[in-house]
């Protein structure tokens, strides 16, 4: 299994967005001791799982990944759902092979683009 690490620059707005937003659970945190940065493991489910991270070094900024999730027009109408105000993501319709012909893309608060595709 492969495991991007993302990287994040406040735990707060990761949860908010990851957790709250994205609907990704935190598996465990990790920080050598107090006030250094904090690494981290998030889970959608049983088949995706990111590392973000505050180590400097670990990640740039600006990553793209892919998400292969059941059934990406469930997903993002469970996020329309959910107002979050600083995306509004829409479904996309691409000509690539993507199955089901349509891809959400959505930005973290880090710029970290997460495309999600069915597979």
């Amino acid at each position: 299994m492969v495991i991007p690490i993302l990287r994040i620059y406040n735990r707060e707005k990761a949860l908010e967005f990851y957790q709250t937003y994205l609907g990704f659970e935190v598996d465990w945190e990790h920080r050598f001791e107090e006030g250094f940065p904090l690494y981290l493991q998030v889970s959608l489910g049983q088949d995706v799982i990111l590392h973000l991270s505050e180590h400097h070094g670990d990640a740039s900024p600006g990553a793209a990944i892919r998400i292969r999730v059941d059934d990406v027009s469930s997903y993002h109408a469970s996020l329309t759902k959910k107002k979050y105000v600083f995306a509004n993501p829409s479904l996309e319709v691409v000509p690539w092979g993507t199955p089901e012909k349509k891809e959400l893309t959505v930005i973290d608060p880090f710029s970290n683009r997460l495309v999600f595709y069915s597979a």
